[in-house]
C-alpha cells in the first residue's frame, strides 16, 4: 500500500506531476474515519501509486485508526464547538483559521490534487485549507442530516456526496453537484455474503440449532443505558431456550455486565462480550440487531437487510441518529424506540414482534436491503480520481502557458 511520506513532503514540491496526491479529512469518530478509509483503499485499488494521506486532530481516533491501516496522518489543533468545552467553543473561529491556514500551506508545499472531507469538525481545517489553496474539494455527508462541519465545508465546494437524500435539506444545493452515493462501507462487509457465511457464523458464535439471535450492540460512547437495558431483557427471557442474547458492552462495563447477567440466572442464553472483531460474522448469524442508530451502522444494516431496533442517540448533534432511524423506520426495515423510554420490558415488546412471524421478519429484511451502500466507495473513488486528474490537467496547462517559449538559435 502506497502512502503519504512526510519525509518526501517535508523536502519540497512534489518531483512526480504524474502521480496522484488526495487527502482525505477524517476525524473524530469511527463513523467518519471508516469511511474514509474505504475511500482510500477504492482510490489505491484503481491508481495503486496515488499518494493518500489523512488530516484530522490529536483528539479523535484517527491517531490509532488511520496510522493501523497503513495511512500517514497529519494533525491540526481543533476544537469542537460543544458544551463540554466551556468557554473555548466561542474560540473554535480563530482555532478554524489558524488550522485552515497550516493545511493550506501544506497542500501548496505538497501539490496536493483533491481534498476530500467526511465531516465531523476534525474535518473542517483541511476543508477551509483546501479552498485558501485553491485545491479542489469534495466532501461526503454520510447522515441524514448533515452536521455544522459540512454545512459549513459545502459552501466552500461544489461537489458532494450524499448517504441520503434527507441530507440534501440541510445543505446548500445551488451550484452544487449532489449525488447520492450511500455509505462507503469496509471491504469486508461490503463483499461479506450473509448466506454462504450463516452456518459457519452460527456455530463459531455457539448459537445452538433453531435458536433466533438477538444482537444488542452496545458499548460505544454513550451507549451504556443499551446495556441496562439488555441486562433486564436478558432476566426477562432467562427461561427462553429458543433465542439467544449476544451483548456487546465494550471494555469498561465488561466485568460488572458478566456480573449482573449470573446474579439475573441468565447466563444460560446470554453472551457477553467486550468487542466484535468479526462484525461480518455477528450479521450473518444475527436475527434482530439492537443498537445505534449511527450512519455506518444504518449503512450496514440495509446492506446486509438485518431488521432492527434501533435507539438513536439522545445528544446526538442535530438529532442525526433520529433522522438516521427513520430511513430505515420508513422503510418497514427497522422500529424505533427513544432512549428516555427503553427499558427491558419495552425492549422484549419490540423483538416479541418482530421475531413472532419469520416469514414478516423475512419481508422486513427484504424491504430495507439496499446495495447502494457496498458501492460507494467505488463511486466516491471515481469520482475523487476524475476531480484530482482534472486539476492536474489544469494545472499542466497553466504551467505550459507561463513557461518561458525558447528563443531561436541564431
Amino acid at each position: 500500500m502506497t502512502t503519504f511520506n512526510a519525509t518526501q513532503a517535508a523536502s519540497g514540491p512534489r518531483a512526480d506531476p504524474a502521480g496522484l496526491r488526495i487527502v482525505i479529512g477524517a476525524g473524530g469518530t469511527g463513523g467518519h474515519i471508516y469511511p474514509g478509509l474505504a475511500i482510500a483503499d477504492a482510490i489505491h485499488k484503481r491508481v495503486p501509486d496515488a499518494e493518500i494521506s489523512f488530516a484530522g486532530t490529536d483528539r479523535g481516533l484517527e491517531g490509532d485508526l488511520v496510522p493501523r491501516h497503513g495511512y500517514e496522518l497529519a494533525t491540526s489543533t481543533m476544537i469542537p464547538f460543544a458544551a463540554s468545552m466551556g468557554w473555548r467553543r466561542f474560540a473554535l473561529p480563530a482555532y478554524l483559521l489558524r488550522a485552515g491556514i497550516d493545511c493550506a500551506r501544506r497542500f501548496r508545499r505538497d501539490g496536493v490534487d483533491l481534498v476530500i472531507g467526511m465531516g465531523g469538525y476534525p474535518s473542517a481545517p483541511a476543508i477551509v485549507g483546501a479552498w485558501l489553496a485553491g485545491v479542489p474539494r469534495l466532501i461526503h455527508e454520510s447522515n441524514a442530516r448533515s452536521g455544522k462541519a459540512n454545512q459549513l465545508a459545502a459552501v466552500l465546494t461544489r461537489h458532494i456526496g450524499i448517504a441520503f437524500d434527507h441530507a440534501q435539506n440541510h445543505l446548500p444545493t445551488r451550484g452544487r453537484e449532489i449525488r447520492r452515493v450511500g455509505v462507503p462501507l469496509m471491504p469486508a462487509v461490503a463483499a461479506m455474503d450473509r448466506t454462504s457465511l450463516r452456518a459457519g457464523a452460527l456455530r463459531s458464535l455457539g448459537v445452538a440449532p433453531g435458536q433466533r439471535l438477538v444482537v444488542v450492540n452496545g458499548g460505544s460512547q454513550g451507549a451504556r443505558s443499551l446495556t441496562t437495558a439488555a441486562i433486564e431483557l436478558a432476566a426477562l427471557w432467562r427461561d427462553r431456550t429458543d433465542i439467544m442474547l449476544l451483548i456487546k458492552t465494550g471494555p469498561a462495563d465488561y466485568e460488572s455486565t458478566v456480573g449482573r447477567i449470573d446474579a439475573a440466572g441468565a447466563g444460560r442464553n446470554t453472551r457477553v462480550v467486550a468487542y466484535m472483531d468479526r462484525m461480518d460474522l455477528v450479521y450473518a448469524a444475527a436475527d434482530v440487531m439492537v443498537g445505534r442508530a449511527g450512519a455506518a451502522t444504518v449503512a450496514e444494516l440495509a446492506h446486509i437487510g438485518l431488521p432492527a431496533v434501533l435507539i438513536p442517540h439522545p445528544w446526538a448533534a442535530g438529532d442525526h441518529q433520529r433522522h438516521n432511524a427513520e430511513v430505515l423506520v420508513d422503510c418497514g426495515g427497522a422500529v424505533m424506540v427513544a432512549d428516555s423510554e427503553l427499558t427491558g420490558v419495552r425492549l422484549a415488546g419490540e423483538l416479541g414482534v418482530l421475531l413472532a412471524d419469520p416469514e414478516e421478519l423475512e419481508r422486513r429484511a427484504q424491504a430495507m436491503r439496499s446495495a447502494e451502500h457496498a458501492r460507494a466507495a467505488d463511486a466516491m473513488a471515481e469520482w475523487a480520481i476524475e476531480l484530482a486528474r482534472n486539476h492536474q490537467a489544469a494545472r499542466s496547462q497553466t504551467q505550459t502557458l507561463h513557461s518561458p517559449t525558447p528563443k531561436e538559435t541564431p
